[in-house]
């Protein structure tokens, strides 16, 4: 058996220099021909701030956005990513050519505010169970390109990654339950095909939670349980596989969730509904 464990994702260069250069080519296209009206010698400093606080998120996104449009542009950061910043606070400043500056604005905030507005948002959610042993997780429903990057966000936010996508981890449905013919089948094939990757199976009952249990899954998904199933979820199978809660999870039906000792709660809130943070860059 293989127990998954919650991820924590780094962003790698080349996954951030794709994120960028598809919102460089989105943004500029053919050049900015506002930025073009600036005397292309013309140096300047530009600031960015908070208007208000949350979780900071997004460094290498912006340095590479910069970094794409001049490499003359140098950025000296007040915060690292996962810190905790107040309204007001400074948190780069960023000296070069006027003209990258300017074109990388936009670009650059749009990644910095989301990914900032995704971490405060997680670590809201986790401090509502930060004195529990559950541990939240997102999902796969994310922005499409940016799944790499808001999941780095959730983990800035003290929150966990569940599989990063198809590949590297089983989550059994009830469609896959149906088409191999069983959990027992569905699992047993799993095990077949992909020694070592984590089997984890969707129940919608106590009795399919049990046919899980003699599968031998790792883990299992209680999709829209009751508490009252939950606690019972937990007391049969207590050592034996981990369980992780699903199914429209918000922040008032978080804490009750955990108090019934389940050890993840899945939430695709978390990178779904985010709202971006309220920052401004002005040039000095």
């Amino acid at each position: 058996m293989t127990t998954p464990s919650p991820q924590s994702i780094r962003p790698d260069t080349q996954a951030v220099a794709e994120n960028v250069r598809a919102a460089l080519a989105e943004d500029v296209g053919s050049g900015d021909i506002t930025a073009a009206l600036i005397p292309a010698g013309e140096t300047a400093t530009a600031r960015v701030i908070t208007r208000e606080a949350g979780v900071l998120c997004g460094r290498p996104w912006v340095d590479q956005v910069f970094h794409a449009l001049d490499p003359a542009v140098t950025l000296n950061w007040r915060a690292d990513d996962g810190a905790s910043i107040a309204a007001g606070d400074e948190l780069f400043t960023a000296t070069g050519p006027a003209r990258a500056l300017l074109t990388g604005e936009r670009s650059a905030l749009n990644f910095l505010q989301l990914l900032s507005g995704t971490a405060t948002k997680c670590q809201h959610y986790a401090s509502l169970v930060k004195d529990t042993g559950a541990r939240l997780l997102d999902t796969r429903t994310t922005i499409p390109g940016l799944r790499i990057a808001q999941k780095y966000a959730v983990s800035c936010g003290g929150c966990f990654n569940h599989r990063i996508g198809l590949f590297d981890a089983f989550l059994i449905k009830e469609n896959h339950i149906l088409a191999a013919g069983g959990i027992a089948s569905a699992v047993a094939a799993a095990r077949q095909s992909a020694p070592g990757k984590p089997v984890e199976v969707e129940v919608e009952s106590l009795d399919e939670l049990e046919q899980a249990l003699a599968a031998g899954s790792d883990r299992v998904m209680l999709d829209n349980f009751s508490l009252e199933q939950m606690a019972a979820a937990v007391k049969l199978s207590t050592g034996r596989l981990e369980l992780e809660a699903s199914g429209n999870v918000t922040a008032d039906t978080l804490r009750p969730i955990a108090e019934t000792g389940v050890d993840y709660i899945s939430i695709g809130a978390l990178t779904k509904d985010c709202r971006a943070l309220d920052l401004s860059m002005r040039l000095l």
